[in-house]
């Protein structure tokens, strides 16, 4: 399978699981090519053109022609340096990995990644939040967020795959929209009633398994497993986390359940403070979930070797 393809399909896939629907994503990149065309030249020299056609800017091709093709991958949560070389290494004992496949953003797509966290605002719109509202909360926090990750060396993994000629792509937010996709529905369908319930749905799922397995549970972070769950919200996709101030309006919206995967303890006084029950899935079985799902649906019409590391467990459905 051609690299070109690979990419394709996850970032289709990652567009058909996007809890604002195809046409909450299509308003977006319409709405990105009328600023575009407000551009001056210069502006339009800098902008990243592939956010016209791909609305997930940590999702992209880091290195290597999208014509190669692929027989086999390399995957992980983290691809690093250290991954990069170790790819290396392996390719040349056994001819394999072609491919680093990485699920958090590096290069262009870790630098760019902020952008993605619009999307949050359609989300707390969905769950009842007025859209005036979510858009100020989300635009407050995408700055906070943009200047943590200026500092950063973006570009120190992806220049290790360069030196090595070794291909490589990030795929995070269409692996998590998967992953939100997966875990609402699946609490949509069970309806659990108690927050004791909610937990022991997540605790059957594999990956979660292999997690409990390695000391990594889910946890009741907020509330009290004897609560009932009321309205749940899936909370797992658009970059990173949200606003701290999203909890009021979730609560007054009528969320009583909040299934994250992780929280920073600011976050959880805000849950806390408005009597919400939030219950952290965990953030690497989470992000094997996503792309466990996402490479189903590439291995569907190709077989191709997997090389699981950095924290990724394999799981086919």
């Amino acid at each position: 399978m051609r690299l070109g393809d690979i990419y394709a399909i996850a970032l289709e896939h990652g567009i058909a699981k996007d809890p604002r629907g195809k046409d909450g994503v299509n308003d977006e990149l319409n709405r990105l090519r009328e600023s575009f065309e407000e551009m001056t030249e210069l502006q339009k020299t800098a902008f990243d053109k592939e956010r016209l056609s791909n609305p997930y800017a940590d999702t992209r091709i880091l290195n290597g022609d999208p014509d190669k093709d692929i027989k086999s991958l390399i995957i992980g949560i983290d691809m690093e340096v250290g991954e990069v070389v170790l790819a290396d290494r392996l390719r040349e004992k056994n001819g394999a990995p072609e491919l680093v496949f990485a699920h958090h953003p590096e290069g262009k797509a870790l630098a760019g990644f902020y952008n993605v966290m619009y999307m949050q605002a359609d989300i707390l719109y969905k769950f009842g939040v007025p859209i005036n509202i979510a858009e100020s909360l989300i635009e407050e926090r995408v700055k906070e967020v943009e200047k943590g990750i200026m500092p950063l060396n973006h570009l120190r993994t992806v220049d290790a795959a360069k030196l090595l000629d070794m291909p490589m792509i990030c795929v995070h937010t269409p692996s998590d929209n998967c992953v939100v996709d997966y875990l609402q529905n699946l609490m949509d369908e069970k309806s659990p009633r108690l927050v004791r319930d909610v937990i022991k749905i997540i605790e059957e799922i594999p990956e979660y398994k292999h997690a409990i397995e390695n000391n990594n549970p889910p946890k009741l972070i907020c509330g009290s497993d004897r609560h009932r769950v009321g309205k749940i919200f899936v909370d797992m996709t658009g970059g990173t986390e949200g606003s701290k101030k999203n909890y009021e309006r979730l609560a007054i919206a009528g969320v009583g359940t909040i299934i994250a995967m992780h929280m920073t303890r600011d976050h959880i006084k805000e849950a806390e403070k408005f009597n919400l029950n939030v219950v952290i899935a965990g953030h690497i079985p989470s992000d094997n979930l996503g792309l466990n799902l996402i490479l189903d649906k590439i291995t569907e019409k190709e077989d191709i070797q997997i090389i699981p590391t950095s924290g990724f467990y394999r799981v086919k459905r």
